[in-house]
């Protein structure tokens, strides 16, 4: 299908642009009232209900990870333009100020209507997020132990 296709590359693109920081166009898809979640209570984690707050929080993860890599694993598109679901596997890894590695593995699930995102939810082991976090303020990253952004 023409349509999955489509979404699948626009998905891969989004995680590269993660990738290099190239947070306009990470964001640019997000509806003003777009929803994210990511688990846990740390830096990263909490829920927010607006495309700033988003922003912010792709800001923060690339000051706290400024060398974290994203690498789909898997993309699979369900649905129809008018209420789509997308389900991405990723590996990331990225390294620490201590010399020591993040590596995790997670699933990101959107919710696009008309190729816009309404929701994107992170499922990812947040012990080893929050080590990462942990290792990253004790090396002198402060917005690392910051309080979660939300809205």
């Amino acid at each position: 299908m023409i349509y999955s296709s489509i979404v699948k590359m626009k998905i891969r693109q989004t995680l590269d642009d993660a990738n290099n920081h190239r947070w306009d166009k990470v964001t640019e898809a997000l509806v003003p009232n777009a929803h994210h979640r990511v688990a846990g209570d740390h830096a990263l984690g909490g829920v927010r209900h607006d495309k700033q707050s988003v922003r912010q929080w792709f800001e923060r993860l690339g000051r706290v990870l400024p060398d974290l890599h994203i690498t789909p694993a898997d993309v699979t598109v369900q649905g129809w333009p008018w209420k789509t679901h997308v389900f991405a596997q990723w590996d990331s890894k990225a390294p620490l100020i201590d010399g020591s590695y993040y590596i995790n593995r997670g699933l990101l699930v959107f919710i696009l209507r008309w190729g816009r995102v309404y929701s994107i939810e992170e499922y990812q082991d947040t012990q080893a997020i929050a080590q990462a976090l942990q290792a990253q303020s004790a090396a002198g990253v402060d917005e690392a132990g910051a309080e979660p952004i939300v809205s």
